[in-house]
């Protein structure tokens, strides 16, 4: 019989992934960081280090040598290293399906905090998708920093769970209800791009891995009015604005990169440069796939 730590009836298996995931979690930011020379062509051992963290902790940042670098080729090319093949080709992308993100003032972005100057609050990518066609996997490439802000907390969302779990296993199974969230549905000019979408905030894959779905943007969600649900996402709220030892702060700059597991992470507002030139801009894929090994 297949055993699953996210089994809330298999308490033998959780305790023995629970021991292993604290034994080995990253406890500074320092332990995320890989120092590589050019992420389109890893080296084996830097593969092999950044791997480490993505098992570790589900994500890995990169710090290369290729600077102010452009091309979403960057990304690409990284993201295949690590089996990731299947883009997200989400409203707002490049035609590679890689998006630029930066400052645009455009009718197609500005509805979109992503391409503004404004805070992010916590979410995961891509929770509003089809339960079939999630985002299990978020990597983010800085050609540009902002001259101010624009950091990000970075929170591993299987750590999450486990914290969650620890203190009340119901709060875990109120947020695997298939009614727990719904996201409501995206009309922009008339048109529906996006119907109502309902479903949990924890998922195990087919793989067995663990997923998360979530958003903190109030008007972006609906929460089912259980009591246990209710008081799940509030204990969520207060772990992820609190200060807790297991979330990470980091501003990526020039050259440097983030490859995740699609984890838990906000991004502060920033200012731009007053130089158009130097303004902000990050390369942003996500994929229907999960990063190999991992």
């Amino acid at each position: 019989m297949q055993t699953s730590p996210f089994d809330l009836d298999d308490d033998h298996t959780y305790q023995a992934w629970r021991e292993r995931k604290l034994a080995t979690a990253p406890r500074s930011l320092d332990e995320l960081i890989v120092d590589i020379e050019d992420p389109r062509r890893l080296s084996a051992d830097e593969h092999r280090a950044v791997l480490d963290r993505c098992r570790r902790a589900n994500m890995a940042i990169y710090r290369s040598q290729i600077g102010a670098l452009e091309g979403t080729d960057i990304v690409r090319a990284c993201g295949r290293q690590f089996g990731l093949d299947r883009l997200d080709h989400n409203r707002g992308a490049e035609a590679d399906a890689v998006t630029a993100l930066t400052v645009q003032d455009d009718a197609l972005h500005t509805p979109y905090v992503p391409y503004t100057d404004r805070p992010i609050h916590w979410h995961t990518d891509g929770y509003y998708n089809r339960l079939d066609r999630q985002d299990h996997a978020l990597l983010l490439h800085c050609v540009r920093p902002a001259m101010r802000g624009g950091a990000n907390a970075l929170m591993d969302h299987e750590m999450a769970y486990l914290l969650m779990r620890d203190t009340n296993p119901e709060f875990v199974r109120a947020l695997m209800r298939p009614d727990a969230m719904m996201i409501p549905r995206n009309v922009v000019d008339g048109e529906e791009l996006r119907p109502d979408r309902t479903g949990p905030v924890f998922m195990v894959t087919a793989a067995g891995t663990l997923h998360m779905r979530y958003t903190m943007r109030k008007r972006n969600v609906v929460w089912e009015q259980d009591p246990v649900l209710l008081a799940a996402v509030a204990w969520l709220e207060a772990l992820l604005k609190g200060g807790s030892p297991h979330i990470f702060r980091a501003t990526l700059q020039s050259g440097w990169g983030l490859i995740s597991n699609n984890v838990l992470h906000d991004r502060t507002g920033f200012d731009d440069a007053p130089d158009p030139a130097s303004k902000r801009l990050l390369y942003r894929a996500r994929y229907h796939d999960r990063i190999d090994g991992t």
